[in-house]
């Protein structure tokens, strides 16, 4: 157990049942929701037999928060009187229990991975077209829409191939994901049932509140109106592809809550790495940051803006410093992020020809046993079969002996892999290749591993590194050429926030002049406009970099 800080107090003692906790990055969220659920046990604001329900939006953050609980409430209050779980597992109990009540059958298929994109794989759907999509199934079950209404308003906007996955995910009587809480909020819809859960859920927890689409508000609030402590910050909202209205949300829950507590304080990062994210501020909507313990950083942290000739050019020099930060730091963890995984492809080039091995966090990572038949596929796979055959998805089963495994977990886990090597193959990478880029053991694991990981910035989030580079600070990159309107530059903002909040000691952000697209054609690109608030904050150029490295006290960063 750790002090608890003034603020986190402040949160467990707030009287008021609902409340707003204002948390960036780095300020003891996790910590601050777990003294607020003791509170509301300890002082009888939810009295037995009523539970504490607590929502999140992985499973990551799930057991982040019942680790922390377990530090404060005794184990059989925490079995008995507190329900973790992300959306769709609170969606999927409220239609397993209730499905009768909108005349649906409780037994359909409760979706376990990504049913719709296998659907367009096994169609051949090319891999550009996918997203659009899927894009709209998700746009038109984020309505309270029975299933007839999403039909007959798939079949109004004109997508031949959205009305006939949808109709053949109710031929085979199962749910997708997107359908989960599109379901729930109908059952929710009838009074009695909104009024069983209320009476079962004497108060709600929502940990990341930004991230909420206003389907999954409006499920909160059949629940738990007036008596939720929403947890978040509207600068880190950066999931709108997936329907989520961080602005229109943040309004929201502000307008509900009758207490707003707001953390100011950073234990995460330096002094430097602050003073960037504070500057993004009037772009994200976010609040200033100041570090909780400035004494802490030794040379006060890195903040830097580097320019470049090229797109590879940038990347070599990242290997370089990257090789330079590992020689006097070997126990650190370097961040190496992109908007995209294709602006990141010149850094993924770059460590694979250097002596440096990386963890790219878009590789397929396994079990052995998956690990092992997936590889032996690949050592055989006959490129020529898979381009003639008409269901590619199957294709690839037969090849790796699906039907032979009888363990669940197995089958699962081997289904997720071979959609994996599925789109690698539609971007015309070669077998060989992709058996070189299978990971064996556990995610989780390999994700905390000191040394350089290349991502992209919706995959840090959550994430800390001791060191961050930021590559591609273009325009039509970072901002993305798609997002035009106000509300999209500013999520891309938010983006670009989430990925410098991710470092600790340092942050190194880069821009090329060209960037070459995948055609290797020469592309002149121009910085991108959040380089002005960026400016703002005074970072060092690649000249005062290495004067900071030639001064640094390195012995002392190595050991925070």
């Amino acid at each position: 157990m750790v002090n608890p800080t003034p603020k986190q107090i402040e949160i467990r003692d707030a009287a008021a049942p609902d409340l707003m906790v204002v948390a960036p990055a780095g300020c003891g969220k996790t910590e601050a929701l777990a003294l607020r659920i003791q509170g509301l046990l300890n002082r009888g604001d939810v009295l037995a037999p009523q539970r504490i329900l607590v929502t999140t939006f992985s499973n990551r953050a799930r057991d982040n928060i019942r680790e922390r609980l377990s530090s404060y409430l005794p184990a059989a209050q925490m079995r008995d009187r507190v329900s973790v779980s992300n959306f769709h597992g609170i969606a999927a109990r409220i239609f397993r229990a209730h499905a009768n009540v909108i005349d649906m059958d409780p037994g359909l298929i409760i979706p376990e991975g990504d049913w719709i994109g296998d659907e367009l794989r096994r169609r051949n759907v090319p891999w550009n077209s996918r997203g659009p999509i899927q894009d709209t199934l998700r746009e038109v079950k984020l309505q309270p829409l029975d299933d007839s209404a999403v039909e007959a308003e798939l079949v109004r906007r004109g997508d031949a191939i959205a009305v006939s996955v949808e109709q053949d995910r109710k031929a085979q009587g199962r749910l997708t994901y997107d359908d989960l809480p599109r379901v729930a909020e109908l059952i929710l819809a009838n009074d009695e049932v909104a009024e069983l859960y209320r009476a079962h859920f004497g108060a709600v927890v929502v940990d990341e509140f930004q991230d909420l689409t206003p389907q999954q508000l409006r499920i909160v609030n059949r629940i738990g109106f007036k008596r939720t402590t929403f947890a978040g910050d509207l600068a880190q909202g950066i999931y709108g592809f997936t329907g989520a209205k961080p602005s229109v949300v943040d309004s929201s829950v502000r307008a509900e809550c009758a207490t707003i507590v707001q953390f100011s304080e950073s234990h995460r990062s330096s002094p430097a790495v602050l003073n960037v994210v504070n500057a993004l501020d009037p772009l994200t909507g976010g609040q200033p940051l100041t570090c909780a313990d400035p004494a802490f950083w030794p040379s006060a942290g890195l903040a830097a803006l580097v320019r470049h000739q090229h797109a590879s050019a940038e990347a070599d020099w990242m290997v370089k410093v990257s090789k330079a930060i590992l020689l006097r730091a070997p126990r650190h963890r370097i961040g190496v992020i992109a908007r995209t995984a294709g602006r990141r492809a010149f850094a993924d080039a770059a460590f694979a020809a250097s002596t440096v091995e990386p963890f790219r966090w878009d590789d397929g990572v396994v079990d052995t046993d998956t690990a092992r038949v997936v590889k032996a596929m690949l050592a055989s796979f006959d490129m020529v079969a898979f381009a003639l055959a008409s269901d590619k998805s199957a294709f690839l089963r037969d090849a790796a002996n699906f039907e032979s495994i009888s363990d669940v977990d197995g089958r699962k886990n081997l289904a997720v892999a071979l959609s994996w090597v599925h789109d690698r193959l539609d971007e015309a990478l070669l077998p060989a290749n992709i058996r070189a880029r299978v990971r064996t053991g556990d995610s989780d694991a390999l994700i905390s591993k000191p040394g350089v990981h290349l991502l992209t910035g919706h995959a840090g989030k959550g994430q800390q590194f001791d060191w961050v580079f930021v590559a591609g600070l273009e325009e039509d990159i970072l901002p993305d050429f798609r997002d035009k309107s106000a509300e999209g530059v500013a999520e891309e903002a938010r983006v670009l926030s989430v990925m410098i909040s991710r470092a600790r000691h340092g942050v190194i952000m880069c821009y090329s002049d060209d960037v070459p697209p995948a055609s290797g054609r020469s592309w002149i690109r121009n910085p991108s406009r959040f380089l002005t608030q960026i400016s703002s904050a005074a970072p060092l150029d690649a000249t005062g970099m290495i004067e900071w490295f030639k001064t640094a006290d390195w012995p002392a960063i190595a050991q925070r």
